[in-house]
């Protein structure tokens, strides 16, 4: 189902129709339903509409805004509830048949509008393969992976269900790509690694779906003699609406889960490399956020990152709010992670260290954060490049980020093929 959910017809269809089946629903021919009734309908829906905005924003502590039209849409299905309740005497069938449709309708052109500023579902398919837990393009069981040799023109995705061991961390099952080169032997090739982390709202195949990472990575290879780096989709916050920020703390062990338990389980089960100068994190927003953090406070096992998007750290709210309710109170938990005061107390100590900051034009926040970071990591010994793209907060600019730095990624982790190369310039 390769229809776009972030433009064309598919969009526009669905709120042409939400608004038809609305007008369906208010239809009346008595004039004290258009001077009286309706208006009502109309005040209170819109106040509804403008107390849950301002509500979930309270409630839930999103710093970003949501968009106006989500809040429209919203309130069109709210209109479409209060007009057959308040004109229920006059109301005939068809009124009360296309309540229930103009309401649905509406939801999903709201949902729709979220999406389309985020670009979590590009397609169609990518939310019915995503909602409904259906494998990605070129998913394969781990044992189907073991078994498999001999020469391919793409990758593979490997389903796998990490043992939480040491970090007992509860966690969903992740997923690993394996370059063509991977498969040409029994011998496997000890290939350098990638850890990919998403948004604050993320599924491990969040990456593969939006970020078009595993596309990338076939087109990369397919440059190189079949050679990327292993990818490694991770969970970092154990479900949907969990915020881990990548850090230990009452919601779990999230920071134990990336940095111990992901790279001794692919180390083991893939032959990858142990080096940390062959091990690399990457990701969009939080995910950008947790990709400098962790190679900050765990240059031992991150030799590189790459920050999409990301925040100037951890954080749910100011400061103390974030001790309190990340940390559980730990203030000293708060200092072990936050990259800035990180970076300072290892000033020195971050050999071959390097980094890449890549923002959107339009993302005034994180381009701010990506330059007083890129200033700290410098003075910390670290060699790190920002990039300014056109983009906004949304995955369709992570994706072209990732596409754009996985050439310098691949050069910095030493991967075969780029070898003796010289390093791709930063872009920016």
């Amino acid at each position: 189902m390769d229809i776009s959910l972030l433009d064309g017809w598919f969009p526009w269809t669905v709120r042409a129709l939400a608004v038809a089946a609305l007008l369906a629903v208010i239809g009346r021919r008595e004039r004290t339903w258009w001077q009286r009734r309706l208006p009502v309908a109309v005040a209170a829906a819109a106040g509804t509409a403008a107390l849950l905005a301002v509500g979930v924003l309270e409630l839930s502590g999103i710093t970003d805004p949501l968009p106006t039209a989500l809040w429209i849409w919203l309130g069109v299905a709210l209109l479409a509830v209060l007009a057959v309740a308040l004109g229920r005497r006059g109301a005939r069938w068809w009124h009360w048949a296309a309540a229930p449709v103009a309401v649905l309708l509406a939801v999903l052109a709201g949902a729709n509008t979220l999406n389309a500023e985020t670009g979590y579902y590009p397609t169609l398919g990518d939310a019915v393969g995503e909602l409904s837990g259906s494998p990605v393009p070129d998913q394969m069981s781990l044992d189907q992976a073991l078994r498999t040799t001999g020469r391919t023109g793409t990758g593979r995705v490997v389903a796998v269900d990490v043992p939480a061991d040491p970090s007992g961390f509860a966690h969903r099952q992740e997923l690993v790509y394996l370059p063509p080169a991977w498969f040409r032997s029994k011998a496997r090739p000890k290939l350098p690694v990638v850890e990919m982390v998403g948004g604050e709202f993320a599924a491990p195949d969040n990456w593969v779906r939006a970020g078009n990472a595993v596309k990338t990575a076939d087109q990369y290879a397919a440059k190189h003699n079949g050679f990327s780096p292993v990818l490694v989709f991770a969970d970092a916050t154990g479900g949907f609406k969990v915020d881990t920020e990548c850090v230990d703390g009452p919601a779990g062990n999230a920071a134990d889960h990336l940095v111990k338990d992901l790279p001794k389980y692919v180390e083991k089960t893939f032959n990858a490399s142990a080096d940390p100068k062959k091990w690399a994190m990457a990701g969009w927003s939080m995910g950008g956020t947790c990709a400098i953090t962790l190679t900050a406070a765990h240059p031992e096992v991150f030799g590189h990152f790459l920050d999409i998007s990301g925040d100037l750290g951890p954080y749910i709210g100011d400061k103390q709010q974030t001790i309190a309710k990340l940390y559980g109170g730990d203030a000293a938990a708060w200092a072990a992670y936050d990259p800035q005061t990180v970076l300072a107390a290892h000033r020195g100590k971050y050999r071959g260290v390097t980094g890449m900051f890549d923002v959107g034009d339009q993302e005034s926040g994180q381009l701010a954060h990506a330059k007083q970071l890129e200033a700290a990591a410098g003075k910390a010994g670290l060699a790190t490049h920002l990039s300014v793209e056109p983009g906004r907060h949304a995955w369709q600019f992570a994706a072209g980020a990732f596409e754009r730095q996985l050439p310098w990624l691949a050069q910095q982790l030493g991967t075969p093929g780029t070898v003796g190369k010289n390093p791709p310039a930063a872009a920016g």
